[in-house]
């Protein structure tokens, strides 16, 4: 069995396809081996999967950026959707809109009256043009009217760096900055998603406070090829729950700010194809092209 991860070795993906894929080879008493495919916006480790044995010994390590792809990337070998049987959820996590104590805003409502004296002025960072942070803050703008300018770097640690030397006002980032926040180098001022986190429950969300309705987050699942027959998706699904209960699970996902959110196998269809088209939506809104 192996677990396709899209992304470098050592970064938050990888650690939850360990823990999970741990408890798994507990579960399955064979060894889960995780197979890390980076590259072209998760695209290559997302092809590798898709043109895979359907047999249920080949499972992906989708996010956000699964969803995304298909808008930014033209001749895909795979749909995001029908090349793949979801299997489950794993976990979610909001991303963070990040200021520099020194930029003197306390609020995120403080955040967006700046922004509207200084139209055009303020620029914010992310981890990169297309990823959830970056359309987290086109939403943002769009349902603010505020007009802010991005710059787009090669990952969320470039982007936090810059914020601590005030290269850029303010940064949509993701759980990787709390023990940050929590040492005061930096300030939360609000989170995407429609509940406040369990690791920042002083911080409100843009839902309550100054978008009505808005909800983005970061999210990981673990897909199939789209023909591993149903009962192994079923078999696999229900190993996944088994797993992600564990204490050991828990706490690994719980120390990095994921929450542990297992689902059906239809549920997480139905929200890939719901966040494509969410997505698609706001890149042909906003214009965004993968440079």
């Amino acid at each position: 069995m192996r677990i396709v991860v899209p992304y470098a070795p050592g970064g938050s993906a990888e650690l939850q396809a360990r823990a999970v894929g741990e408890q798994l080879s507990k579960i399955w008493k064979q060894p889960v081996i995780i197979e890390n495919r980076p590259g072209a916006g998760t695209t290559i480790g997302a092809a590798t999967v898709a043109s895979a044995p359907a047999d249920g010994y080949t499972l992906y390590l989708a996010g956000t950026s699964h969803t995304v792809s298909p808008s930014l990337y033209r001749n895909l070998s795979y749909d995001a959707a029908k090349s793949f049987a979801a299997v489950s959820q794993i976990s979610t996590s909001p991303f963070i809109v990040l200021v520099n104590p020194k930029l003197g805003v306390k609020t995120i409502e403080d955040l967006i009256a700046l922004a509207k004296r200084k139209p055009g002025e303020l620029n914010y960072g992310t981890s990169g043009v297309g990823a959830g942070p970056h359309l987290s803050a086109e939403i943002l703008a769009f349902d603010t009217k505020i007009n802010v300018r991005h710059v787009p770097f090669k990952g969320s640690a470039p982007a936090v760096t810059a914020l601590l030397g005030q290269h850029v006002d303010f940064v949509l980032g993701d759980v990787s900055a709390l023990p940050l926040v929590e040492d005061g180098s930096l300030k939360a001022l609000a989170v995407t998603g429609l509940h406040r986190s369990a690791r920042l429950p002083d911080v409100p969300t843009l839902a309550e406070s100054v978008a009505p309705g808005f909800e983005v987050t970061n999210w990981s699942s673990i897909l199939a090829p789209a023909a591993t027959p149903a009962e192994i998706v079923s078999f696999i699904n229900k190993s996944m729950a088994d797993a992600l209960v564990v204490p050991e699970v828990r706490r690994a996902y719980d120390i990095q700010g994921f929450e542990v959110a297992p689902n059906r196998p239809e549920e997480m269809q139905a929200k890939i194809i719901s966040e494509a088209r969410k997505y698609a939506d706001v890149i042909a809104r906003a214009g965004i092209k993968n440079d």
